[in-house]
């Protein structure tokens, strides 16, 4: 496994870990009077379905970025390599 698939995979486990720890941390909802845990498991369910998806599609993001930089860095730093052998072979 090259560099940027490690660093990339690095990226993707410390966010999916960030990500959970803040889901286990934030507050669960208040029931209002009058309303009945079976509609507010559903409402609940609903809700963390919802934030499961943004959650997925933020991740899917990042890494869609991450590659991306990795491809121009790499080409950047060819280039840069490049540049010094030729200076060298002079």
């Amino acid at each position: 496994m090259g560099l940027r698939a490690k660093f990339v995979f690095l990226l993707v486990v410390y966010s999916a870990g960030f990500l959970t720890a803040i889901y286990c941390l934030a507050p669960a909802p208040e029931q209002t009077r009058g309303q009945t845990t079976q509609r507010g498991s559903i409402l609940g369910a609903v809700k963390s379905d919802e934030f499961a998806r943004s959650v997925n599609s933020g991740i899917h993001k990042a890494i869609g970025l991450s590659k991306e930089a990795a491809g121009r860095a790499a080409k950047m730093i060819r280039e840069k390599i490049e540049e010094a052998q030729s200076k060298s072979d002079k």
